[in-house]
């Protein structure tokens, strides 16, 4: 947008200088080319009384001095209210300056001047955020096109009592980042600083009621009366009922859950006593059963207790009779102590000898091992000769080996000193190394020429191929340029090289999408009738001619990246379009199109691929705009407006409805251009120029490949001659090489000879050394065998004397196997003899070990009995413990269990309940009861404290709300009584108070009753006037210091409209009497112009700032009231302040000097004409 200036204008009963203090941002917004403005909005001396268009001369704008009222009279802005509101790079405005007064501030301008940006400049400034305005997402979205940086400054009356001076308030807004920095009085602040300032003055940007964009009017027309009710506390009740009304909702929201809660514990707690009545006779049986159940149970633990006592009394009768068994063996056993002591004599006689025989066999083993031992060290003797011989054996074979070597080393030392005596042959080593390098140089250089060779064939090959390439482009070019498709791709690289080098490249690679990819329209579309293609092409922008059309989002995501990423290309245009033809019906029937003056669609005109038209059909709307060959007339056009065709196209222009609808429907504009010449898909013959170029390259670039295939040839035949050179030169270098290697060797060995010498005298000592050696050695081994031979002997000696004594040790083991025979047999007639007694003793042993066995087998089962008592002892309950111990110790097995069948026979005659659950349940449902009831009460008691809160705080909350909108009812019915009809206010009262809502009641005709507003009874009109009286009813209460009203009137008549704005300006105002209600009496000097620079702008300035009535007055505080439209003969006060916001191509170049005042004077001259 074009910038815009303004002038500031001192305020007469200002004197702070720093309310006039200017920032850098606002002087580098102005256009250098502007004039700068001195303090009053003029512009300088020296240009003033500049002509305006048609020759009208200009004044000073500054106010008269008999137009103000009185001192006295003057109004004064409320704390709070806007004083001034100066913006830079905002929205549309490159630097303006507004000075709203403290009464009624009507902003007036056609659409998109920017009016509501003066609303979004408060909202934003403030401290609210975009959210509250319903326009952009974003902040930075308000810096102006092709700006970084945007400036919102506001100054607000300040508070007397706790300012010394106006509070200023600065936001700068940035669009990198989308960062907003606030400041305070010049001084850097914070966000949350400037709402808390804001809200301490009651300001309430987020309140519908006080503050309302223009989009946010169909909003507030949408608000539920619960919400008006809300928001016109927030408007114009202290907080404290605010506050009241939030707990009350509050404590009834608590009441009704503790009343749910409690009625369904109440229920719960009724039908579990019922149930508990109803089950208490089987419960009392099965318990019974249990009983008995229970005493089986443990009756069956008692079984271990008398098998216990059982077992322990059996164990006592078997030690007992172990007992007497063993007094009855030691009787026998005295009885036939004499005869039995002679047998005994006899086997410890026999146990005697019977030691002695096996301490002379041990002595005999112990003989045997030690000629055993004597006999291995003999053995051991001898083979220690046998290896002495044979080492002797092997130095003397050394010996006669060293002997020799010596005899061979003498010949080679002979050989050697003569060999030295003779002289080297001559070796030139740099000679030879000199030839060879020589011709290693030779080799290198051909080696390089035939890389630069090479190197020449490849750039001649790459020059070749790329001739080649042109040769081929060209003749498709030749191709393309006699073909109607080529015309197209040669017009599409034209006009985007980008999408043309996409489509080559998606022709190539068609086979990697999942479906067919669509070129651009320009090359995929084609006119069916030329006679509309002008039309037809109209309708296309530039992106839309060179849209590619994709299928799938896989194809969509995959072409893109493609594009963007590898191909790097930035002019590309794509659109997904998975629809046909049949998702874009058209709005009438072709047959009813000639009464609108039109022939057909322009989709009808057109042909290509489905998805391309489909596509078409979502972005250029061929199905819903109607083609005509004659310019619309006046009748096609009314009834094209009050049809559904939006859109249509002539020879000579294109048309488009755009319908406000939150407006009504007679909220139409029309936006109309002109019909441009087809340059597209027009049909012109094959360009001879271009083809005739073509030919003569493709003829120059064939006669260069022929001389570059010469030369590649002749490269070639060079390369091989050079080859053979190197071979000859590598032979020669060989041979050289194979030579002075065979000379060196000689020259080496021969130097090499005293080294060899010197070796083999060494050598020829050690040996010497080594025979000197052998002797000492031979000599070593021959002591060695005279020491193994002594040992031989003594060895035999000892072993002669082993054997000696192995005889005798023979001798005495006979002689005592003899004495041990005696024995036995002596033993065995003793034996003979007392073998009855021997029996009857063992017998009785026999018996004793029976009864031990029995007497530990009896014990061994008590105690296993003992250790299952006591785990059943252990492991069970108290009171099974206690009834076990309760029984009869005297108590037998057989007792025991004819007690157990006689329980069992008493639990058969009780018969089993049919759900095992039952109890289980009654005892879990009795202590469900007993909660219950507590909880019952708890209940009860919190909801009589909730009772009592609601009924103390609604005491003090109603009757302030019921004061209140009865002040607003008699507002709101004075206002409607205004215009002739009638009106009030109440409070529909429900027991929620979260219910409670602002009831409005309306009658706009005699004959009918107050009626309840809403969207079914009253027109559209109707119910604005309603809602902007409501508003105006709220003027005097409102605790705001200034409220913003965007555009409110859009929909009303005319009539309603002059009512409401004579009523609003009467409310507003304070009653200040008008100068009159005729045309006449709209006073010029009362009002400001602000104007668009750029397109030619002007910001007058009129309505003095403190003139109004006095102090608050009955008009309450500052209203600021934006609309496009205003209609003349309206009613003005002196309170008002007018602010004229004018923008055009006809407005002067220095907008700051349009003097508005004089200009309204032209224009009553020439009305008195």
């Amino acid at each position: 947008m074009p910038s815009a200036v303004a002038p500031r204008r001192r305020r007469y009963d200002d004197d702070d200088s720093s309310n006039n203090a200017r920032d850098p941002e606002w002087d580098t917004a102005t256009s250098s080319k502007k004039a700068r403005l001195n303090i009053n909005g003029d512009a300088s001396p020296s240009q003033r009384n500049p002509m305006l268009p048609n020759g009208y001369g200009l004044h000073s704008n500054r106010m008269q001095p008999e137009t103000l009222q009185s001192k006295g009279s003057r109004r004064t802005h409320r704390p709070g209210s806007i004083v001034r509101v100066r913006l830079a790079n905002f929205v549309t405005y490159t630097a303006v300056e507004f000075l709203p007064g403290p009464s009624l501030n009507m902003v007036i301008g056609p659409n998109g001047t920017g009016k509501s940006t003066l609303v979004c400049a408060i909202c934003l400034g403030l401290g609210w955020g975009p959210q509250h305005l319903g326009r952009a997402k974003e902040v930075s979205e308000f810096v102006k096109h092709g700006e970084q940086e945007a400036m919102i400054e506001i100054e607000l009356a300040g508070n007397p009592q706790k300012h010394s001076k106006n509070p200023m308030i600065k936001c700068n807004i940035k669009r990198e980042g989308n960062r907003t920095n606030y400041s305070l009085d010049g001084k850097p602040s914070n966000k949350k600083a400037v709402v808390d300032l804001c809200r301490s003055f009651s300001i309430q940007i987020d309140n519908l009621c006080q503050f309302l964009p223009q989009d946010k009017v169909v909003e507030f027309a949408a608000m539920t009366p619960v919400e008006l009710l809300r928001s016109t506390q927030r408007a114009v009740a202290p907080q404290e009922m605010l506050d009241w009304h939030e707990k009350l909702k509050d404590f009834r929201r608590k009441q009704k859950e503790l009343e749910g809660r409690h009625q369904a514990d109440q229920d719960a707690l009724e039908n579990l006593e019922g149930r508990q009545r109803m089950q208490a006779d089987d419960v009392q049986r099965m318990r019974e059963r249990d009983d008995i159940k229970e005493k089986v149970k443990m009756l069956e633990l008692a079984r271990p207790l008398p098998k216990y006592r059982d077992a322990r009394r059996k164990h006592g009768e078997a030690k007992d009779k172990r007992k007497k068994a063993t007094e009855e063996l030691k009787a026998a056993e005295d009885e036939v102590e004499p005869s039995l002591r002679a047998v005994n004599e006899k086997q410890a006689y026999q146990r005697q000898v019977e030691l002695a025989v096996n301490e002379r066999k041990k002595a005999i083993q112990t003989a045997e091992r030690d000629a055993d031992n004597i006999d291995r060290r003999l053995k051991d003797l001898h083979e220690r000769k046998g290896e002495l011989n044979a080492e002797a054996d092997a130095e003397k074979e050394g010996g006669r080996k060293s002997r020799e070597e010596i005899a061979r080393l003498k010949g080679n030392i002979t050989r050697l000193k003569k060999q030295i005596e003779e002289q080297p042959p001559d070796l030139d080593v740099s000679g030879f190394n000199e030839r060879v390098r020589e011709k290693q140089r030779s080799v290198d250089d051909s080696s390089k020429q035939i890389t630069d060779l090479k190197q020449k064939q490849q750039d001649i090959g790459s020059r070749g191929r790329e001739k080649a390439d042109r040769i081929q482009n060209a003749k498709k070019g030749i191709a393309n340029l006699e073909s109607q498709a080529g015309q197209q791709e040669h017009k599409l690289k034209s006009v985007s090289s980008d999408t043309a080098k996409a489509w080559e490249w998606i022709k190539e690679h068609q086979d990697e999408f999942e479906k067919p990819v669509f070129g651009p329209p320009i090359i995929e579309c084609s006119i069916t009738d030329m006679r509309y293609i002008d039309q037809i092409e109209t309708l296309f922008q530039r992106g839309q001619m060179l849209t590619l059309t994709v299928q799938t989002n896989n194809d969509f995501k995959k072409l893109g990246n493609i594009l963007h990423d590898q191909l790097r290309l930035s002019e590309i245009n794509m659109q997904h379009m998975a629809g046909t033809l049949k998702d874009f019906p058209a709005p009438v029937s072709k047959e009813e199109l000639p009464r609108f003056g039109l022939v057909g669609w322009a989709l009808d005109y057109i042909t290509g691929p489905e998805p391309v038209m489909a596509m078409l059909c979502a972005n250029v709307r061929l199905h819903q705009t109607g083609v005509g060959v004659r310019d619309t007339s006046t009748e096609a056009y009314d009834l094209l407006l009050n049809s559904p065709i939006e859109n249509w196209v002539t020879t000579k222009s294109s048309y488009k409805f755009i319908r406000r609808r939150e407006y009504g429907p007679s909220a139409v504009s029309t936006n109309v251009r002109d019909t441009k010449k087809a340059q597209v898909w027009t049909t012109r013959p094959v360009d001879i120029g271009a083809k005739r170029q073509l030919q003569e390259n493709i003829s120059e670039w064939n006669e260069e490949i022929d001389g570059m295939k010469r030369e590649v040839e002749e490269a070639q035949t060079e390369i091989g001659r050079l080859r053979d050179d190197i071979r000859e030169k590598q032979e020669e270098i060989r041979r050289l090489q194979t030579e002075k290697a065979a000379r060196q060797k000689a020259l080496a060995e021969i130097r090499a000879l005293p080294t060899k010498l010197a070796q083999q005298e060494e050598k020829l000592a050690a040996e010497q050394e080594n025979i000197a050696a052998l002797r000492q050695r031979l000599q070593a081994i021959s002591d060695k065998v005279d020491a193994v031979t002594r040992d031989r002997v003594r060895a035999a000696l000892d072993y002669a004397q082993a054997v000696q004594t192995l005889q005798a040790h023979h001798a005495s083991l006979h002689e005592a196997e003899l004495m041990l025979l005696e024995a036995k047999s002596d033993l065995e007639t003793l034996t003979a003899k007392s073998a009855s007694v021997t029996d009857l003793l063992a017998a009785k042993r026999a018996e004793i070990e029976g009864y031990a066995r029995e007497t530990s087998a009896l014990l061994d089962q008590a105690k296993k009995i003992l250790a299952v008592c006591n785990r059943i002892l252990q492991n069970e309950p108290n009171h099974v413990r206690e009834f076990l111990q309760s029984l009869p110790q005297e108590q037998t097995s057989e007792e025991l269990e004819s007690e157990i069948e006689s329980e069992k026979a008493r639990l058969e005659l009780l018969a089993e309940g049919s759900d095992r659950g039952v109890i289980r349940e009654f005892e879990a449902r009795e202590k469900r009861i007993e909660g219950l009831k507590a909880k019952v009460e708890e209940y009860k008691e919190e909801l009589r404290d909730l009772a009592g809160g609601i009924e103390e705080v609604r005491g003090k909350w109603e009757p302030q709300l019921d004061r209140l909108i009865g002040k607003i009812s008699a507002a709101f019915g004075e206002n409607m009584k205004g215009i002739g009809c009638a009106g009030e206010v109440g409070v529909a009262k429900e027991e929620d108070f979260e219910a409670w809502s602002v009831k409005i009641l309306v009658k706009f005709r005699e004959s009918e009753p107050l009626t309840p507003l809403d969207s079914h009874r009253q027109s559209g009109g109707e119910r604005a006037v309603s809602t902007i009286f409501y508003l105006m009813s709220l003027q005097s209460l409102t605790r705001s210091p200034f409220r913003v009203v965007d555009e409110i009137n859009q929909g009303m008549d005319p009539r309603n409209e002059r009512m409401v704005h004579k009523r609003m300006v009467s409310v507003a105002c304070g009653g200040v009497p008008s100068l009159s209600s005729n045309a006449n009496s709209f006073d010029p000097t009362s009002t400001r112009t602000v104007g668009i620079e750029g397109e030619t702008g002007h910001n007058g300035t009129g309505g003095d700032e403190e003139e109004g009535a006095e102090g608050e007055g009955a008009g309450g505080s500052q209203y600021f009231l934006i609309t496009p439209k205003l209609l003349p003969d309206l009613t003005y006060e002196r309170g008002m302040q007018v602010l004229c916001i004018a923008s055009g191509e006809y407005m002067p170049e220095r907008p700051a000097r349009v003097d508005f005042r004089s200009c309204v004077d032209i224009g009553r001259a020439i009305a008195v004409r």
